[in-house]
Parts: C-alpha cells; structure tokens; sequence
C-alpha cells in the first residue's frame, strides 16, 4: 500500500515525498531508492528531521492511533489509510488529537473518487432515483492462508481489528453510508440508523485467525432504505465487488469499476454518453483474489483533494468525522454479530 501511495505522491505537481519511515531496515532502504526518498527507522526522527506538512500514515490499522498522536505532537497534517482506527474510541481519540493540535486529519478511501462512484453519488444527489429503496454491496473476495498467517497482522484482533467487515468490506461500507447521506442531503451524521449482522470463519483455519472470513449485514439506512453487505475472504478465486443502489425512479449496477446499468425513469441525453463511457470492461480485479491488484489512479486523486483543501483552507472532503462513519457501523455489525441482536452505529 506504502508504495501505490508512493506512486500517487509521484504523480501529483504540488507535493513530493521526502522521507519514509519503516522499521525493516533493508525494506526501508529499499522504499527510499525506488522512490528516491529518504529512509528512517524511527517516525519521530523523521518528522523531527524533515518538518513534513503532510504525513501519509499507511501503518498496520491498529497502530494508526499511534501516528496520529506524533503527527499532532509535532503540528503535521495526517491523512490515514483506511479503516481510520479499529474502535470508534481510538478515532474518537485521534480526531480530538488533531482538533486540539491545529492539524488536519484526512481518510483514505479512494474509491470515493473512482469515475463510476462518482457518477452513482452524482444521480442520487440530483433526485433520480426518487428516494433510495435499495443500497446493497458485495465484496466476494479470496484470500489465501498465507494472507494471513507467517506472524502477519492480517488476522489479528489487535492490529487488525477486525476481518471481512473491518478491513476488505470497508471501502463498501463507506461507499454505501456515503451514498444514503446524498440522499437525505446530509453531510452530518451517520445515514446507517440500525445494522443485524452475522459473522463467522468459513473459509480458513480458525487458528490461523482471530477475526471473520465471512460477513453478513442487513442494514436500515436513516432515509428508510434497506440494504446489505456481503464481505468475504473465503470465496475462491475471487470475484469483482458489486454494488446495488435503486428506487422507484431507476436503477445503477456496478461491478469494479464498470458501469453495469444506469437506467432512470427520466432519461436523459447525456445518459447513453455516460453509459458508454463507463460501461466499458474494468481492466483489474481489485483485489479480489491478489490484495496487491489494484491501480493508484484514485489514490492520486484522494491525495490531491486532501492538499488542495489544505491550500484552500477549507474541511477535507474525508476529513476525520467522515472517515470514522464506516468504522461505527462495523463496530455496530460486530456487537450485532455477538449478541444476536440489532445493534444502532454510535459515533
């Protein structure tokens, strides 16, 4: 993930990357000549050293807390992979850190950004759909044992916090929360009113890992609207995630990055345009079977929204609060899951 983020800093005409820490010397190292960077053990040091404006924190999940606090400490803005932390309470912790130190805190998840996303966010907030019946995702994805085993942190309660839900079905559940927020015309709060969820390890030896590989959520969104989401890592080879969004007025089907259907009631010219433009194959899995088969191209443009908004010294499109969404709801699916009951996302 370090070296697509890497690759997206690359891309971009008003930021250059300086320096990275990593505690692998031989790997840091490494990092720091593909990229022609600076490398540093400790990420105090580095931060002491290089006075960064920005901090792009691509660490273990559970350890996101922990860079946060130093980039408050030393007044750096951090923009955090996703999931933001594995607890509400830790991002609870580190919004008020960066609230308190003067900085920005930015979330990670870029496909927000992809064209298609785009598009299906755009028809909800313009009325298309009338309201919102039907919000559904799935992510049937494969991983292999290896993934999680070898003392990696995929897998661990710790560091991970979580599995299908937490760490590959994140991006839907932001996805599907940003989408229903367009609905109700809502940027405050969370559009997820109520969550029942089960969880279970199907597909991997259940001493190899600490979390689920396999999700299942029925979610009541805050407009009325039902949905679910699938996630999974034990479905071999891996399929491309998929996305239901649909009312009384129309219908978009999204698999990857691939514009399935968008019919609406009140069709319009440009329409056919976008169909074509949209519908064509998408050209990767996206991690479906390989956690490494994925592009930059949206991180690019998640990164460069959280700069211009600094420049511009306005809120972040993600900001902290926004980025926290999706972890409440997993939370939420998590208490569901072992109490056997509904459970409502707090942030």
């Amino acid at each position: 993930m370090a070296g697509a983020i890497a690759k997206a800093i690359g891309d971009l005409s008003n930021a250059k990357l300086v320096a990275v820490s990593r505690r692998n010397r031989e790997k840091g190292e490494e990092f720091a000549r593909q990229f022609g960077c600076q490398w540093y053990e400790e990420a105090e040091t580095m931060l002491q050293r290089e006075r960064p404006d920005v901090a792009v924190i691509a660490t273990p999940s559970g350890a996101h807390l922990d860079g946060v606090l130093l980039c408050a400490r030393y007044k750096v803005h951090a923009l955090c992979e996703k999931p933001l932390e594995i607890s509400v309470d830790r991002c609870r912790r580190m919004i008020e850190a960066a609230d308190q130190a003067g900085i920005w805190l930015g979330g990670i998840f870029p496909q927000r950004f992809g064209p298609v996303n785009q598009a299906a966010h755009a028809a909800i907030s313009q009325g298309r759909f009338g309201k919102l019946a039907i919000l559904s995702a799935w992510v049937p994805w494969w991983r292999e044992d290896s993934y999680y085993g070898g003392g990696r942190w995929q897998g661990s309660l710790a560091m991970d916090g979580g599995g299908a839900m937490m760490n590959q079905s994140i991006h839907n559940l932001d996805l599907l929360q940003w989408f229903a927020s367009a609905d109700i015309k809502a940027s405050q709060g969370l559009a997820v009113s109520e969550v029942f969820a089960y969880t279970d390890k199907l597909g991997h030896d259940p001493k190899l890992i600490e979390v689920e590989d396999a999700a299942l959520a029925l979610i009541r969104f805050a407009n009325g609207g039902l949905g679910q989401l699938l996630g999974t890592t034990a479905a071999w080879p891996g399929s491309l995630r998929r996305t239901l969004l649909a009312g009384r007025d129309g219908t978009i089907e999204i698999h990857e990055d691939t514009l399935l259907t968008y019919r609406f009631r009140d069709q319009r010219p440009e329409d056919e345009a976008l169909r074509t433009q949209l519908g064509a194959k998408t050209a990767h899995a996206g991690g479906a079977g390989d956690p490494m088969a994925f592009d930059h191209r949206n991180h690019r443009v998640n990164i460069q929204e959280f700069l211009v908004a600094l420049e511009e010294k306005r809120t972040p499109l993600i900001d902290g609060r926004e980025a926290a969404k999706s972890v409440a709801i997993a939370e939420a699916c998590y208490e569901s899951a072992r109490t056997g009951r509904p459970a409502k996302p707090k942030l």
